[in-house]
């Protein structure tokens, strides 16, 4: 474990470590790993941290995140670690097949991979470059470019375990897999986390991804997730943000898809300092179609920014984005919707909408829905709106008796339902409402007063009846 101040001479004290853990960590890297995380450096070096001068990163600013001291776990926890002992789903009768990282590091109790009856392996990504060297050097670092992005350079280059997900060909995952990435610890942590999902053809995965912090340390999370999804196979996605509010969570997801697959992703962003979502999605074989959603719920100072790129690369496949925000107090987001249609992509359907309810005058929105059309047979679409909570629907509902309070929580709750109603998975959905119904309300605080009804509420209500008076 070492102190890195990332205050002065960021650059130099990053390169110092590089070389100091291909000494000693880095040593024992296979070669395609070797070569990828020296390629991502010396990327790194050249492109440096993302800055508002980016076209891509003008409204986020991560200055505030990056003058702070963190630390970088070299060592990986005990092998013996129950995870369930550590975190609690918070969403009732939700089965799953949990697999977990802390602080950085995929934690089991027996075995760092998995392998089911029907081909499934599951678990540690280090240990897959291991045992499955052939397989993982397919697809790692294929889908996520460090050439142009700064962030996914650092993380390839750092980078030394995550948790690892293989599908073969004809396979329907049972169980919802559910990924947690949980930080516990007394310091402040800068983590690289590393994903890698990979579907045969005819295969199909629900997956729910959740951020999870024990203690509310400053935490600096760089997530990088790579997905390839093959012919005929379907990913049903799912990021659940919950963080804190020193944390700053970098969420890059790339998705590569064949032909005949479908993608539907899901971000729903309830609270977090700094949040940065970037997707990545290449349809590449026909017949495809991916629907990219959000709802992001900030307040105070939070900070969300949604970054959507598609890329239509072969004709007859089709992309849907949904996002929905509502921000209060000084909250401020930004959506960059872009769509590229290529030349060569003909019957193509694309549509992108965002809309934004800014709750007090001091909330502030940056939305850039972007469409870059090269052929000529196509159906696209893009818009964007910002307001304030309809009056008329305000009027309309207090006049049925309903406080002003709880008429502006029921309008804000239709409005984000839109985007929770996607999730197809029940007892996720329930619970999601659940949670957005009572942030609306405040911090997921519970009021007693509250036209909205949480199932997930277990407080008991008792009436007194004085029975003389019957």
């Amino acid at each position: 474990m070492r102190d890195l101040s990332l205050e002065t001479n960021l650059k130099s004290a990053l390169e110092a470590l590089f070389h100091e853990r291909n000494e000693t960590f880095y040593a024992s890297d296979i070669p395609f790993v070797a070569k990828a995380r020296q390629e991502a450096f010396s990327n790194f070096i050249r492109l440096g941290f993302p800055n508002p001068r980016l076209e891509n990163w003008r409204g986020t600013d991560l200055s505030k995140a990056l003058d702070t001291t963190y630390e970088f776990l070299v060592e990986a926890p005990g092998d013996e670690i129950d995870v369930e002992k550590i975190f609690q789903c918070e969403v009732p009768h939700f089965e799953t097949f949990l697999v977990a990282q802390l602080n950085g590091w995929y934690v089991y109790r027996q075995s760092p991979l998995t392998e089911l009856a029907n081909g499934v392996i599951i678990g540690s990504l280090a240990a897959a470059f291991e045992k499955y060297p052939e397989l993982v050097s397919k697809h790692y670092g294929k889908y996520a470019s460090t050439e142009k992005e700064g962030l996914i350079a650092l993380n390839t280059a750092f980078a030394q375990d995550g948790i690892f997900i293989y599908v073969p060909d004809n396979v329907t995952v049972p169980d919802v897999v559910q990924m947690v990435n949980i930080v516990d610890s007394e310091q402040n942590l800068m983590l690289q986390a590393r994903n890698l999902v990979i579907l045969g053809n005819n295969s199909h995965l629900k997956l729910v991804q959740c951020d999870d912090s024990i203690n509310h340390r400053y935490t600096f999370i760089n997530s990088v997730s790579e997905f390839y999804i093959g012919k005929d196979s379907s990913v049903d996605h799912y990021k659940l943000q919950n963080k804190d509010e020193h944390s700053t969570l970098i969420n890059s997801l790339f998705f590569q898809m064949e032909s005949g697959s479908n993608l539907s992703s899901n971000s729903i962003s309830l609270n977090g300092g700094i949040i940065r979502n970037n997707t990545d999605v290449k349809l590449a074989g026909e017949n495809s179609s991916a629907n990219i959603y959000g709802v992001y719920l900030m307040d105070r100072n939070q900070h969300v920014d949604n970054h959507v790129r598609i890329d239509h690369l072969v004709p007859k496949c089709q992309s849907n984005e949904l996002f929905k925000g509502i921000l209060d107090d000084h909250a401020s987001g930004v959506f960059n919707g872009h769509v590229i249609v290529h030349k060569d992509a003909q019957q193509t359907n694309a549509f992108q909408t965002n809309k934004n309810i800014l709750l007090t005058d001091k909330a502030t929105i940056d939305t850039k829905p972007f469409l870059e059309i090269y052929a000529d047979d196509v159906k696209c679409s893009h818009g964007a709106t910002v307001g304030q909570l309809d009056a008329d629907a305000m009027f309309y509902i207090r006049s049925r008796g309903i406080s002003e309070e709880n008429a502006r929580i029921l309008l804000m709750y239709a409005f984000a339902a839109e985007v929770v109603n996607k999730i197809t998975i029940p007892e996720l959905r329930q619970r999601i409402d659940d949670m957005v119904k009572k942030r609306l309300r405040g911090e997921l605080s519970i009021c007693d007063q509250c036209v909205l009804h949480c199932s997930s509420q277990e407080k008991k209500l008792t009436f007194d009846i004085d029975v003389t008076r019957i």
